[in-house]
């Protein structure tokens, strides 16, 4: 799970760092992850390394051994694809269902539908066989099943049915789940219970619009939204799984706060107490409306940034950002949205010839895949048949290749200058030898785009979460572009360079 923002002493970023780092340690820390170079001359360097088993930046990994899951061999076509699945490899999986029997297709391809955002298609073909997997004592299989169930309720806004998913894994499968794991689904395994007998969120139909948005003092978009007829402005993460609210804004708005609240302890790292509430009517920019919109309400201190004098509103997530269809975030500070099915008017031709007509098209929008991994969106970029994973986030500030992008291009960094790439929020372990990529080329979908300036580990960090995409490409990266698209219309990723 995903909460707003963290701030450091030189940086700010998003909490889907802090959560990745969490789980990389087992536990939560109070800071995102952030990258912060430090570059290292000889005798600094002898001086690291002596103090702390700081990996030598002088080794090259690329040349070592690095297994990387979904590329084993030896293995039966489960294990394999079970394999494939942990490592992201999606694309790969579906090119493979044939090598199934017709019950492990209908499993894959019901965790694939999960991964494509088809929420209806997932819960239709996994939910008849929860009783016989159960049965059959597999519990990895098990385990996948009834996590991409959970999610599938979540996403659906079904949060009574997701509450129950999200029980039901933890009390069948706790002993199977590592810490890493309990920690990931702790959000919505005490959260959702709050919200089980909220009111499904509706959404009046919309004609596409543009808006002009700004940037908070942190640098991340926020949109300029009303809160039953009060305006504020509300930060933008489509990945976050929930909508939150500040409390002052709550109580201004004459809103009903649960007396009931849940103890959480991955948001900030330390316990802290969240309440439900039902927004009756919240509009965005005065041309989107939802009813019945389910918000967790925090304490205002928790994410007031001193050395900013910023005080978070409020943060739209996933359940409000996948109502818009299409999202295309500009360099101008502007925002254009395109439903999901949309009326013929003169402002919808207007805005589709601005756009060179793409965001009227049902049909896919030039561009890469994305997928949703729990609160992870993936992107495949490159050319078809040889994509790799990326995870996208449009509100972390701090993008870095891994190690399974340096092993692959190792060559291009040599005799260039070793730098150490430190996660301060990290209270434990050394920083990892790096380097600054000044220009990395990405191919997304039919288009090439270079970015400057770009942190490439070495050597891997440990943690899957981490380790098994190319990299995270934060706002330091879509910030150098023309625009950028989420279409959840058609799950494709979309951008355009300067």
């Amino acid at each position: 799970m995903k909460m707003p923002l963290t701030e450091s002493v030189n940086v700010v970023l998003s909490m889907s760092g802090l959560h990745r780092v969490g789980a990389m340690k087992g536990r939560r820390i109070a800071a995102a992850l952030t990258g912060c170079i430090l570059t290292i001359g000889p005798v600094a360097l002898a001086a690291q390394q002596a103090a702390s088993p700081t990996p030598d930046p002088q080794q090259l990994p690329g040349t070592g051994e690095q297994v990387h899951t979904g590329v084993s061999s030896g293995l039966d076509t489960e294990a394999r694809i079970q394999n494939l699945l942990a490592d992201h490899q999606f694309i790969r999986i579906e090119s493979q269902l044939g090598d199934l029997s017709p019950a492990e297709a209908r499993f894959y391809r019901g965790i694939l539908a999960n991964r494509n955002n088809d929420l209806k298609a997932s819960i239709q073909l996994l939910e008849p066989l929860i009783d016989q997997v159960a049965a059959s004592g597999n519990t990895i299989r098990e385990k996948i099943l009834r996590k991409t169930l959970a999610e599938d309720y979540l996403r659906s806004g079904n949060l009574a049915s997701a509450a129950k998913a999200y029980q039901s894994l933890e009390i069948r499968l706790k002993d199977h789940l590592s810490p890493d794991e309990l920690d990931e689904i702790e959000l919505p395994l005490k959260l959702l219970p709050l919200a089980a007998s909220n009111p499904p969120m509706t959404v009046e139909p919309y004609d596409l619009f543009h808006l002009q948005v700004g940037k908070n003092p942190l640098g991340v978009t926020e949109l300029p939204v009303y809160v039953d007829a009060r305006s504020h402005s509300f930060m933008l993460d489509p990945t976050a799984p929930f909508n939150l609210i500040a409390r002052s804004l709550a109580k201004e708005a004459g809103l009903t706060v649960s007396d009931q609240s849940a103890t959480i302890h991955t948001l900030t790292g330390h316990p802290m107490q969240v309440h439900v509430t039902v927004i009756p009517r919240f509009t965005i920019g005065g041309r989107i409306t939802f009813r019945n919109m389910t918000a967790f309400v925090f304490e205002d201190a928790d994410y007031f940034f001193p050395r900013s004098h910023f005080q978070v509103e409020g943060v739209l997530g996933y359940p409000a950002l996948s109502a818009l269809g299409s999202l295309t975030i500009a360099a101008d500070d502007t925002i254009d949205v395109v439903p999901f099915k949309q009326q013929k008017t003169a402002e919808n031709s207007a805005l589709a010839e601005k756009n060179s007509g793409n965001e009227t098209d049902d049909h896919p929008l030039p561009g890469a895949r994305f997928f949703l991994d729990g609160d992870q969106m993936i992107v495949a970029l490159g050319d078809a048949g040889q994509e790799r994973m990326y995870v996208v986030d449009a509100s972390s500030q701090q993008t870095y290749l891994t190690s399974r992008y340096y092993d692959e291009h190792a060559a291009e960094f040599t005799g260039q200058k070793m730098e150490l790439f430190s996660l301060p929020g990290q209270q434990s372990g050394a920083p990892q030898p790096a380097f600054v990529a000044e220009t990395v080329p990405l191919i997304i979908g039919p288009d090439a785009v270079d970015v400057h300036y770009i942190q490439v580990l070495t050597q891997p960090l440990g943690s899957a979460l981490l380790d098994d995409v190319y990299g995270l490409l934060g706002l330091d990266v879509l910030d150098q572009l023309r625009s950028y698209t989420f279409d959840y219309r058609t799950m494709h990723f979309s951008v355009k360079a300067e």
